[in-house]
C-alpha cells in the first residue's frame, strides 16, 4: 500500500494487500487487469492518519504481496489464485484481494469455505452474478458467486441487474438478496444483513455496488448504487459484528485522465482496514 517499514513480513502484519489483474471474460468496459496496480499507486496519496478512526492504520502492519501471475489459461490462474488463498489463510492477517474482474472470487473464496465450516458470503454489487455459465463458460465473472451459493450462505446487497438466466436463484436456496429498489433505507437494511449472515463472513466487494458518480471507472456500472457514506455503514457493521476472515475487492479499471476510482479504492481499503483495527 505504497509504505515502507520495518517488519512487514507477512507473519507480522495484521493485514495484507494481494494484486491479481486478472481479465479475461469481462463483457463490457475493460481494464481491470491494470486496476490492482493503480490503486497501489493511489494509495501512495492517502493519509495515513484517518479522519474516521483518528489514527494511523499503517501501524498495524500492512504487507503487500507481489501481484499473482495471470498468464494462461483460465484454469491455470485460478489454480495458482487458489494456492495463493491457502497460503494466506495460514496466517493472522487478513487479507485484501485486489482484482481484477470478478470471476477470481472463485477461487479465493473455496478455502475459506473449507477452513470455516459456519461461513457466510456478503457479496456486495450491482448484478447478481449467480449464473451457472456466461458466454459458455463456468469461470465468467457473470459466474463469480455461482459456486458459493451452491455451499454456504450468500447475501446480497445493491442489487440491480438480474438476468433471466440467474432470477431463480436469488432469494431461493442459500442465497438472500437484497434489491437495491426494495431496500434503500441503509438503517433498516443493515440489521436484515447482520441477521442474515453467520457470524464468519468473507466480504466480496465489486466496486460497481456504488453509485457511478463514487466509481465511475468500472466494467459493467449501473445507475443508482450505494453512496459512499451508505456503504461504510454497512460495512463497519458488518466488520463490528462478525468475524472477517477475508476481503477482496474487484472490477476497478481505469480512467484516462480521472483517478477517481483508484484513489477511492484506496481509500475504502484503508479505511476497512481501520474498521477492523477497532476490533483489536
Amino acid at each position: 500500500m505504497g509504505l515502507e517499514r520495518k517488519n512487514t513480513s507477512l507473519p507480522l502484519c495484521n493485514y495484507a494487500v494481494v494484486p491479481i489483474p486478472f481479465e479475461k471474460t469481462v463483457s463490457y468496459g475493460h481494464g481491470t487487469s491494470r486496476g490492482p496496480a493503480a490503486v497501489l499507486e493511489a494509495s501512495t496519496q492517502v493519509e495515513l492518519w484517518d479522519e474516521e478512526i483518528k489514527r494511523e492504520i499503517w501501524e498495524d502492519g500492512i504487507f503487500t504481496a507481489a501481484a499473482v501471475n495471470c498468464k494462461g489459461t483460465t484454469e491455470a490462474v485460478f489454480e495458482r489464485i487458489e494456492n495463493t488463498a491457502r497460503e494466506i489463510i495460514k496466517y493472522k492477517t487478513v487479507p485484501f484481494y485486489v482484482g481484477g474482474e470478478h470471476s477470481v472470487s472463485q477461487p479465493l473464496i473455496k478455502p475459506y469455505i473449507e477452513k470455516y465450516p459456519d461461513l457466510s458470503v456478503l457479496h456486495f454489487d450491482a448484478h447478481a452474478d449467480l449464473r451457472a455459465e456466461y458466454d459458455g463458460t463456468p469461470y465468467s465473472h457473470a459466474c463469480a458467486l455461482y459456486p458459493a451459493s451452491r455451499r454456504v450462505p450468500v447475501v446480497q446487497v445493491g442489487i440491480r441487474s438480474v438476468g433471466s438466466d440467474e432470477y431463480q436463484n436469488i432469494n431461493a436456496g442459500k442465497v438472500k438478496t437484497f434489491l437495491m429498489h426494495e431496500n434503500r433505507d441503509i438503517k433498516k437494511l443493515i440489521p436484515q444483513v447482520l441477521k442474515s449472515l453467520t457470524d464468519t463472513v468473507y466480504m466480496t466487494l465489486d466496486v460497481d455496488g456504488f453509485d457511478p458518480s463514487v466509481i465511475p471507472a468500472t466494467g459493467t456500472p449501473q445507475p443508482g448504487g450505494f453512496s459512499w457514506y451508505e456503504a461504510l455503514d454497512l460495512f463497519r457493521a458488518v466488520i463490528e459484528n462478525k468475524k472477517i476472515v477475508a476481503v477482496d475487492i474487484m472490477e476497478t479499471a481505469t480512467k484516462k485522465d480521472d483517478h477517481t476510482t483508484e484513489m477511492n479504492v484506496a481509500k475504502l481499503i484503508y479505511r476497512l482496514m481501520g474498521y477492523l483495527s477497532l476490533k483489536k
